[in-house]
C-alpha cells in the first residue's frame, strides 16, 4: 500500500500531450485554499507531463518557494520572491507555454470559484493550442487545404508547377494545424526532450522534405482534429463534478435590517444572515433551518434519491432543492466555502494525485518512447544496408515509427479513467481523496467499524435512569445534566436532552478520552463516565455490577455519576442501528471483506449491537490507543484494512488503517480532512460500493493499457516489416487514444449495484 497522501493528481489529456513520458511528472503541490502567490492560467497545460516540463523549466530559478498546479483548471500558482516572477514567466515561455494572469477567484477559495456565480470565461473552452491552432475554423481550413494537396498530388503528380502549388498548399495546411506543435516541438528538442510535439514536428518535416508533402499535410491536420476531439472528451471527465456548482442560485432572498426581504447576490450575503427559500427553489447557501418544514432533495451533496425532511435546527446545503414548504435559514458558510464548493475543490485536488497504475505507466512510457525512437534511427541507418529498401523508403519507415513512438494513448489510458472514477464516486456521495485510494480500495480484506454514528444512528436516547445509594435526586440530576451539557459526545448529549434541566456552573471541566468527563460543581468534584472509569476509580460494588450487566445485555450504554467515594446515579442510553447497516454488512461479506466492530462501549453492548447488524467480530472497551492496536492486529490477521469512524475520536485508528472512511461527512470539516474517503450520506452501504467501483476502475485501467499497447505493437511490426503509412500511424495513435478515453468515460455512466 502507498503511504497516505492527500495531494491530488491531474488527468492527462494526452492527445495534446506534450506528453513526453520520458520523465514522469512529480505530484502537484497541494496548496491550501488561502495559499499565497500569484495564479497564472496556461491554456495548453492539461497534462502531467506538461506539468513536468514546466517544473524542469523553473528548477534553475532561485527564490521560488512552491508551485501549485491545478491541471483541470489549467492554472499554476507560483509562490516566490518578487524578483523571481519575471524570470519564472520567461522560463515558462521558453518552454513553449503562454502563462497569463488568472482571473480573480482562480485560487484562494474552495474550488477556485468566487462563489456560485463564478467566472465561466474559461470553463469548458479548450483554448488548447497543442498542434491545432486556436479554433475550429483554423482546423477546418487546414483540413480543406490538406485535401486539396492530396487532389493535386493525385491528378498532377509530375507537373512542376502543380507540384510547387501542392507543396505551397501543404505547407500552409501544416502551418495552420501545426504551428504551435512546431514551436513547442523545437523548444523540447532544444532541451533534449522527446515529447509528442517534437516527434510530430520531426516526422512531418521529414515527410515533407522527402516528397511526401500531401501526406505530411493530411497527417498534421488529422492529428490536430483528433487531438481536439480527445481533449473535449477528457474535459468531460474533468468537468463532470464542477458543473454541480452551477446548481446554486446566484442570488438569495435575504432578511434586511429593516425587516424587508431583499434579493441579494450570494457573494454579498454575510454569515448569520437569514435567507428565505420558497418551494421548488434551490438552496443558495449552507445554513440551519430557523423556521418552517420541508422535504429537501440532497442528491447533489449525498447522492440520496429520496428527499429528506427538514425542520428547525436541521442543516441544509447549498445546491439542494427545497421541494415542499417555505424555509428560513441562518447562513453558516460563505458562498465560496459551502459544502458543495468544498466537495468540488476536494475532487479537483484528487484529480491531481497519481494512482499506482498511473505511476507504472509513466515509468514504462519513459522507456518506451526513446526505445522506439532508437528503433526508428536504426531503421533509417541500417535497413538500406541490410535489405533492398532505398534510403528514402527507409527514412519514410523511420518517420512512421516516430509517430508510433508517441506515448499518448498509453499515458492517457490511466488518468482519464481515474478522473472518471473519482467523479462517479462523488456523484454518489462518496468523496475519495485521490486515485491511490480509488484504485487500492479493491484490495480491502477487512473493515473496522466504529459503533456510534457508524453502525448505529448515533442519536441515542435516555431510556432509563436511577439514583444510586442514598444520593438526593434533584441535585444529582442537576449535576449529571450540567456535566453532560459540557460534552459533545452523543451519549452525553442524550443524557442532557433526556434530563432537560437548567444546568449549574461547572469549573475545572476536563474530558477523559474513552472514559467520560469530570468537573467541579458547587465545590464538589464529580465524574460522569462509563463503566471502565468507575471501575478504575474503585467504586464498583457487586450490586452495581449486576445492575450494569442487566442494562448492557439489552444493548444499552450505561453512564455513571460519581464523587470521590460513591456512585450517585446511573443513566442507561440506547441507540438503534441504521436501517442500512444489516444490508451493508451483508454486502461487505459478499465481496469478501470482513467487518469488525471496534468501540469504546462495553463488551456486552458491543456484542448486542453487532449481533443485530450481523457482525461476527465485535471488540468493546477500547480506548483510542487500543483501537489503534486493534487495527494493527487486523492488518496482520487479514491484510489490507480499512477503518470507518467519525474522523475525530478515531483519528489514530484512521491514520493507521490502509484506507480511512469517515461517516457523516456533510458539513464536517474535520471528517473531510481526517479520512481518505468520506461517505457524505452516512450510508454504510457506500463502503462496499467504493470497493466495487475500485474493482471496475482497476479493470478498465488494465483494459486501456492492453488496448494501447496492443494497437501500438501491431503497427510497430507493420511499420518495420510491412507497409504501414504515416496515415495509419496517426490513426493508430489517435484512434487508440480515443478508444481508451471512451472506455474510461464508461465509469461516469456506471450505476450503483
Amino acid at each position: 500500500m502507498q503511504t497516505k497522501n492527500t495531494s491530488f493528481p491531474g488527468a492527462e489529456s494526452c492527445g495534446s500531450v506534450a506528453c513526453s513520458a520520458s520523465i514522469p511528472a512529480g505530484p502537484a503541490v497541494a496548496r491550501p485554499a488561502n495559499a499565497a502567490g500569484r495564479a497564472f492560467r496556461i491554456a495548453t497545460m492539461d497534462c502531467s507531463a506538461e506539468e513536468s516540463e514546466i517544473r524542469r523549466a523553473l528548477e534553475p530559478i532561485p527564490n521560488i518557494r512552491s508551485l501549485g498546479f491545478q491541471l483541470g483548471a489549467r492554472t499554476l500558482t507560483i509562490d516566490a520572491a518578487e524578483e523571481a516572477y519575471p524570470l519564472a514567466l520567461e522560463a515558462i515561455r521558453k518552454a513553449g507555454f503562454d502563462p497569463r494572469p488568472a482571473a480573480a477567484g482562480a485560487h484562494g477559495n474552495a474550488g477556485g470559484h468566487s462563489g456560485p456565480a463564478h467566472d465561466h470565461a474559461h470553463d469548458g473552452d479548450h483554448d488548447h493550442e497543442h498542434g491545432f491552432g486556436s479554433g475550429i475554423s483554423r482546423l477546418v481550413a487546414a483540413l480543406v487545404l490538406a485535401t486539396g494537396a492530396e487532389v493535386i498530388s493525385f491528378f498532377a503528380p509530375d507537373a512542376l508547377a502543380w507540384k510547387a502549388a501542392g507543396m505551397a498548399v501543404s505547407a500552409l495546411a501544416i502551418w495552420l494545424a501545426g504551428i504551435d506543435t512546431y514551436k513547442k516541438g523545437m523548444a523540447a528538442l532544444l532541451r533534449g526532450r522527446l515529447n509528442i510535439n517534437a516527434l510530430m514536428a520531426v516526422a512531418v518535416t521529414g515527410a515533407f522534405l522527402i516528397g511526401q508533402w500531401p501526406e505530411a499535410a493530411m497527417v498534421m491536420a488529422l492529428y490536430a482534429i483528433a487531438e481536439l476531439i480527445e481533449a473535449r472528451a477528457v474535459d468531460r471527465a474533468r468537468n463532470a463534478i464542477k458543473g454541480l456548482l452551477d446548481l446554486t442560485p446566484e442570488q438569495a432572498l435575504m432578511l434586511a435590517p429593516d425587516g424587508s426581504w431583499v434579493l441579494t447576490p450570494v457573494a454579498q450575503v454575510p454569515l448569520e444572515a437569514t435567507v428565505r427559500i420558497k418551494p421548488g427553489e434551490r438552496v443558495p447557501m449552507d445554513g440551519v433551518v430557523v423556521k418552517g418544514n420541508s422535504a429537501i432533495n440532497q442528491a447533489p451533496i449525498t447522492g440520496e434519491s429520496i428527499p429528506v425532511d427538514k425542520a428547525a435546527g436541521d442543516k441544509v446545503f447549498a445546491g439542494t432543492i427545497n421541494e415542499t414548504g417555505e424555509l428560513e435559514l441562518r447562513v453558516t458558510a460563505a458562498s465560496n466555502n459551502t459544502t458543495l464548493a468544498r466537495i468540488i475543490h476536494a475532487v479537483e485536488q484528487a484529480q491531481g494525485s497519481r494512482a499506482p497504475t498511473q505511476r507504472f505507466v509513466d515509468r514504462f512510457a519513459a522507456v518506451y518512447t526513446p526505445a522506439v525512437f532508437a528503433v526508428a534511427v536504426a531503421v533509417a541507418a541500417f535497413m538500406p544496408l541490410l535489405t533492398s529498401l532505398t534510403w528514402l523508403e527507409a527514412l519514410y519507415k523511420a518517420l512512421v515509427l516516430l509517430v508510433i513512438a508517441c506515448p499518448c494513448a498509453l499515458v492517457i489510458s490511466t488518468p482519464v479513467t481515474v478522473v472518471s472514477g473519482l467523479s462517479a464516486a462523488a456523484r454518489r456521495g462518496i468523496l475519495i481523496k485521490g486515485g491511490t485510494y480509488l484504485e487500492e480500495a479493491r484490495l480491502l480484506k477487512a473493515v473496522a467499524l466504529d459503533k456510534t454514528g457508524t453502525v448505529t444512528e448515533g442519536k441515542p436516547k435516555l431510556v432509563d435512569w436511577r439514583v444510586w445509594g442514598d444520593a438526593e435526586e434533584e441535585p444529582t440530576r442537576e449535576a449529571a445534566a450540567s456535566l453532560a451539557d459540557r460534552s459533545d459526545h452523543p451519549v452525553s448529549r442524550a443524557i442532557a436532552s433526556g434530563l432537560d434541566l437548567d444546568v449549574a456552573a461547572v469549573h475545572d471541566f476536563t474530558a477523559l478520552p474513552g472514559r467520560g468527563v469530570q468537573g467541579v460543581i458547587r465545590d464538589r468534584n464529580l465524574l460522569l463516565g462509563n463503566h471502565r472509569l468507575v471501575h478504575e476509580s474503585g467504586l464498583c460494588t457487586p450490586e452495581l455490577e449486576l445492575e450494569l450487566a442487566r442494562h448492557e445485555q439489552q444493548g444499552r450504554t450505561v453512564t455513571l455519576l460519581a464523587d470521590a467515594t460513591h456512585v450517585l446515579a446511573l443513566f442507561a442510553v440506547a441507540d438503534t442501528i441504521r436501517e442500512t447497516s444489516r444490508q451493508a454488512i451483508a454486502d461487505l461479506k459478499a465481496i469478501g471483506v470482513t467487518p469488525v466492530m471496534l468501540t469504546g462501549d462495553n463488551n456486552a453492548t458491543a456484542h448486542a449491537i453487532a449481533a443485530q447488524a450481523g457482525i461476527d467480530d465485535a471488540r468493546g472497551d477500547l480506548l483510542p490507543e487500543a483501537k489503534l492496536e486493534a487495527i494493527k492486529d487486523m492488518q496482520q490477521r487479514y491484510g489490507v484494512t480499512g477503518m470507518t469512524g467519525d474522523g475525530i475520536n478515531d483519528a489514530p485508528a484512521l491514520a493507521q488503517a490502509d484506507i480511512g472512511f469517515a461517516m457523516g461527512g456533510a458539513g464536517t470539516d474535520t471528517a473531510m480532512e481526517a479520512a481518505d474517503v468520506v461517505i457524505m450520506n452516512d450510508n454504510l452501504e457506500q463502503i462496499a460500493e467504493t470497493v466495487r467501483l475500485s474493482q471496475r476502475t482497476h479493470s478498465i485501467l488494465w483494459q486501456n493499457i492492453a488496448l494501447a499497447l496492443g494497437i501500438k505493437s501491431i503497427f510497430l511490426v507493420l511499420a518495420v516489416f510491412g507497409s504501414a503509412t504515416m496515415w495509419m500511424a496517426v490513426f493508430a495513435d489517435m484512434g487508440a487514444s480515443l478508444l481508451v478515453v471512451g472506455n474510461g468515460l464508461r465509469l461516469l455512466r456506471a450505476k450503483n449495484r
